[in-house]
């Protein structure tokens, strides 16, 4: 199955196709903003932009969008072009095994989590202890050192690049890492997306052109309610965009309840009913990375059900209490904070509601 087609982002678009146009292009941006408003499924449209043999040219450039037809845009469409570097974090691979051996792990658990996104529209943030680890990076410099195969441009799309950590032991390959970011191959972009920027370390930030993505228009939304997920119901559309806030990826969670996003949200509100020893046994579990991938996911899986729970009726007061605090925890979980404590926290105050 294909990745799904990129809805919105108009401007940023035309800016990009016309800095490709001009020869213009940063060879190390930063696509910044909100979960789930499609930071990495622009950088693949970039990437096929720059590959693409038969590029469209109805906004009036000598050089326009991906036509999405020939075999280059197919290919990263199907994430197997050998010249579209595809990075999100994974697992750190067995202890123990020597560092050739880890970046062959490392390779094989980014092809396990790639035909994973391949097969499933919706893109479950990673695991709490999945990172862009040493093995990862060393990983990353195998590919930079080979030649374009099919074409001109080599790309690499860092998702999730605030999890690119530094390692004590690997600072030859770190430094390699952000030497190429200073000054990448003639033939190489990178393409970095987070949506926790301010997480990122300094020495990579001041090595990126930083790019805003912003939140789609409920209009956008809807046309991908409609066209891709089939709903007809206006209403079921209108309660659905609503519940978005401009992000396809939770518009694809809300009708994935029972995925991980939803399961998360339901184990922590078993937790918290379940009384102390349970609540804090839940908090205890959050990995230092929880806040900024699964905790913050959770979060939005649990307003959800709350929002839910409202619009069915009952105590409507305290299901708008139990929204207010889960705003205000999803708030601190943007920043540089425990997750183990906001946990807790937001469990006490939930539990003290029932």
């Amino acid at each position: 199955m294909p990745i799904p087609p990129l809805y919105g982002h108009e401007g940023i678009r035309n800016r990009l196709v016309g800095a490709i146009a001009s020869g213009r292009l940063p060879q190390a941006l930063l696509l910044e903003g909100p979960r789930g408003v499609g930071k990495q499924r622009l950088g693949l449209w970039l990437a096929q932009a720059l590959v693409c043999e038969r590029p469209v040219n109805g906004r009036g450039r000598e050089k326009g969008e991906p036509c999405g037809e020939c075999q280059p845009c197919r290919l990263v469409l199907n994430v197997s072009h050998p010249d579209v570097h595809w990075f999100v974090p994974v697992e750190p691979a067995k202890k123990g095994a020597d560092a050739d051996k880890q970046v062959d792990l490392a390779a094989e658990a980014l092809a396990e989590q790639l035909a994973a996104r391949r097969e499933r529209r919706l893109y479950e943030p990673p695991s709490g202890l999945a990172s862009h680890g040493i093995a990862s990076v060393r990983l990353m410099l195998r590919r930079l050192a080979l030649k374009p195969a099919l074409g001109r441009h080599k790309v690499f799309l860092i998702g999730d690049a605030e999890r690119l950590v530094p390692q004590t032991g690997a600072e030859a390959a770190a430094n390699a890492l952000l030497k190429a970011l200073e000054e990448p191959p003639a033939d190489t972009v990178f393409v970095l997306t987070s949506s926790e920027p301010d997480a990122l370390l300094p020495t990579i930030l001041s090595r990126v052109v930083r790019v805003r993505v912003a939140r789609n228009a409920d209009s956008i939304v809807a046309a991908f309610a409609q066209r891709e997920l089939g709903l007809k119901s206006q209403r079921d559309i209108a309660e659905r965009v609503t519940s978005a806030d401009g992000s396809i990826g939770k518009l694809l969670a809300s009708g994935e309840g029972a995925g991980g996003t939803g399961q998360a949200a339901e184990a922590f509100l078993g937790a918290v009913a379940g009384g102390a020893v349970q609540r804090y046994g839940f908090a205890l579990r959050q990995t230092p990375f929880q806040a900024r991938g699964g905790f913050t996911a959770m979060l939005d899986g649990l307003l959800e059900q709350l929002r839910a729970q409202a619009r069915a009726g009952g105590d409507t007061a305290r299901a708008v209490e139990a929204i207010a605090h889960t705003l205000d925890a999803r708030e601190l979980a943007q920043g540089n904070v425990n997750p183990q404590l906001v946990t807790a926290v937001l469990a006490d105050e939930l539990a003290e509601l029932k």
